[in-house]
């Protein structure tokens, strides 16, 4: 008999450590929809994924620090990035960025960018068509007193 409940003992042991560490290291996506929707957590990193916004590029002087929105159609999410951006990176492009939030802006530890003009990450184009929904329901609904 304790051999047996030592086995289950240590079985059990062995899956709560292995589900916390496969929880420690999963990383979310979310929308800036999701982020203005205080969705996202404030306290880990996760992945945000969009459009870049034309014009919203900005390099700094150190020529690696780079500054630019990222949006669903419906929201967008000020992110910061110091690194080498990808060869694909440009505005109007999709685009999945790592980090967590300090303070209003998104610190971006990774930044992604698609890789030809017919592939999106599946979760940017989902929450674009979300969003693409919200705004369409929003216009469709009428206005109080009309």
């Amino acid at each position: 008999m304790f051999l047996i409940g030592g086995g289950l003992a240590a079985i059990a042991i062995v899956a709560t450590l292995l589900f916390n560490a496969f929880n420690s290291n999963m990383v979310f996506f979310f929308s800036p929809s999701d982020v203005h929707a205080s969705k996202a957590p404030l306290d880990r990193d996760f992945r945000l994924g969009g459009l870049v916004e034309e014009g919203s590029l900005q390099r700094e002087d150190d020529g690696l620090t780079v500054h630019f929105n990222v949006t669903d159609g419906a929201q967008t999410v000020a992110v910061t990035y110091t690194g080498i951006l990808p060869d694909l990176f440009r505005e109007g492009q999709g685009v999945v960025a790592q980090g967590r939030m300090s303070g209003n802006r998104f610190a971006a530890s990774e930044v992604l960018a698609k890789h030809d003009e017919n592939y999106m990450p599946p979760e940017v184009a989902d929450a674009l068509e979300k969003a693409k929904k919200a705004e369409a329901a929003a216009a469709a609904k009428p206005a109080d007193g009309i």
